[in-house]
């Protein structure tokens, strides 16, 4: 009998691509001949959200727009209605008891010691504003010198009306560098000291029943000069024409006050 042959079955896994010294042989992709990856499309992007971002901003820069326009025209009734001004200060009256400079036997250190009492009027100018004021430190200097620190109660000051505030500004043994002692040792030889008063606070505006936040406000006074003090008889505020007070508004941002 003769022997059948039959032919074998094709197997269902595909042929696989050989490689020969790492390389694909034929057949093979254009990305295997290259070993570049096989090129996939993107999705493309969304445009909506695009879109919903310009609408955001826009919407946002509109928002602003009207606030300060809104602000403009109140802070425009405010005046027209109320014709707010600065309250103003002027101080009237500087008496020296006290101010001497020491020295130590060896020149190496200088100390002050001092005790000044000051008479200081505000006015307000206005019809219908009030004023509330927050305790006040005062700082008085000569020619960059710190020589004296006080305090001013708090007060309230009435539409039209003038208030007189004292107070008594001193320093007990404050610690002076050379230059500085060297320089209030010249003044008091001259019998005259130049002196700057400044005056820190903050302030409530009422209106009617409506009272604002706290602003803060520095009033600084330049100008100044006072004889010295001779013997125990206390020097008082020589005659001064250039003798003026600024009040400013400050603003505080974080850390820095401007």
């Amino acid at each position: 009998m003769t022997d059948r042959i039959y032919p074998s079955k094709p197997t269902s896994n595909p042929p696989q691509t050989l490689k020969v010294n790492g390389n694909p042989s034929f057949p093979a992709t254009k990305g295997q001949l290259y070993n570049r990856p096989m090129y996939r499309p993107q999705p493309k992007p969304q445009r909506y959200r695009r879109s919903c971002c310009c609408i955001c901003c826009l919407w946002t820069t509109l928002l602003i727009i009207t606030l300060i326009l809104l602000a403009a025209i109140a802070g425009a009734a405010l005046w027209v209605l109320y014709r707010p001004h600065r309250p103003t200060f002027s101080v009237t009256s500087v008496r020296i008891s006290q101010f001497n400079v020491t020295t130590s036997s060896d020149g190496s250190s200088s100390k002050l010691n001092s005790k000044v009492d000051l008479t200081i009027v505000a006015r307000n100018p206005n019809k219908k504003l009030v004023f509330l004021y927050d305790p006040t430190a005062v700082t008085m200097s000569s020619g960059g010198t710190d020589v004296g620190n006080g305090t001013l109660p708090a007060f309230t000051h009435e539409t039209k009306n003038t208030t007189v505030l004292r107070a008594t500004v001193s320093s007990v043994g404050e610690d002076l560098d050379l230059s500085s002692a060297a320089s209030l040792k010249s003044d008091l030889k001259k019998g005259e000291i130049p002196l700057v008063i400044e005056m820190d606070t903050k302030v409530k505006v009422q209106i009617g029943n409506l009272k604002t936040n706290k602003a803060m406000i520095r009033v600084t006074c330049n100008g100044l000069k006072a004889n010295v003090p001779k013997g125990k008889t206390p020097a008082t505020l020589s005659s001064s024409s250039d003798a003026t007070c600024v009040v400013k508004l400050r603003i505080k941002i974080w850390k820095w006050t401007f």
